[in-house]
């Protein structure tokens, strides 16, 4: 077991059809291992809409559910269904601050944001953090660039999404880890900080959700 490495355990909404009468059980299970911090990805998306809506949701709900039992933070996924991803977590955010305001003070991150400003404040007014990827080192992204410039470094976390959206230079090839290292970069100079000020803000940043 390597013990710098965790795990999220979740239903992403594109699989959504595959969430049946015992999936709860199954990922209650896995949830208590030491070893998972986080329940995730879970959420919407109605880009791809491989599950229909409803069946979504329902998933959702069970699994945000399961996370308040569990005491773990959510990976949250969403794709252009950001009014009803935000209705949904406000209302799980409530129940939250009265049933586990533990969890409600670190209850989850956006994962790979790409929503409005809007959004990202109703996120952090309910104790979110900002999931920021390669993207944001694209030169075609001035308006998620822009986003991160006026978000509060506390509130942000840096990832990678690897395989998948590999950042500037390498943009176009296999994502991976390491390569955290740009998306840290460009953020440290869209916010005219030191790059010290940015890996220590957002490793503490993840250190609080997922305790580690």
């Amino acid at each position: 077991m390597t013990p710098e490495v965790f795990a999220a355990v979740g239903i992403h909404p594109n699989d959504a059809l595959t969430f049946e009468a015992g999936t709860i059980d199954e990922l209650r299970k896995l949830l208590s291992s030491p070893k998972v911090r986080a329940v995730g990805e879970i959420g919407l998306d109605y880009y791809r809409d491989r599950a229909p809506r409803d069946i979504q949701m329902d998933a959702f709900r069970q699994q945000l559910a399961l996370a308040e039992e569990a005491g773990l933070p959510v990976i949250i996924h969403n794709r252009e269904a950001s009014s009803d991803i935000m209705e949904v977590l406000e209302d799980w955010y409530r129940e939250l601050v009265k049933s586990n305001p533990t969890l409600a003070a670190n209850p989850g991150v956006l994962h790979s944001f790409s929503a409005s400003l809007e959004i990202a404040q109703r996120a952090m007014a309910i104790n979110f953090f900002i999931g920021i990827t390669g993207p944001v080192t694209f030169k075609n992204a001035p308006e998620l660039q822009e986003l991160v410039t006026s978000l509060p470094l506390d509130h942000l976390l840096i990832e990678t999404d690897a395989p998948f959206l590999t950042p500037h230079p390498h943009r176009g090839k296999r994502n991976e880890p390491s390569y955290v290292l740009f998306t840290a970069e460009k953020i440290a100079s869209l916010k005219n900080l030191p790059f010290s000020v940015v890996a220590e803000t957002t490793t503490r940043n993840a250190s609080r959700l997922f305790h580690w």
